[in-house]
């Protein structure tokens, strides 16, 4: 199963994020399928995404994380996925 999900980067005291699409069982930092956007939390929660791509992963069943869902609401991205759903 697929999964979006977090992956860390930066230095210590200065995260930053990369989304993700992995397979669920893969380790948190191992190799991803696709890179799908960023996440800068000290930046004021500064999020970038690339929403088709998001789009297309979640339509072919991958399952995001809490996290991760919770950023997709935040930008509009997980509405987008619901109209797409009803249709």
């Amino acid at each position: 199963m697929l999964k979006l999900r977090l992956t860390r980067l930066g230095a210590k005291k200065v995260p930053s994020y990369r989304l993700i699409a992995t397979e669920e069982l893969s380790k948190r930092d191992g190799k991803a399928l696709a890179y799908l956007g960023n996440y800068y939390p000290l930046e004021d929660s500064k999020v970038t995404l690339k929403e088709e791509e998001i789009l297309k992963y979640l339509k072919n069943g991958a399952q995001p994380t809490r996290t991760v869902k919770s950023l997709l609401t935040k930008a509009g991205v997980w509405a987008k996925f619901e109209e797409t759903k009803k249709k």
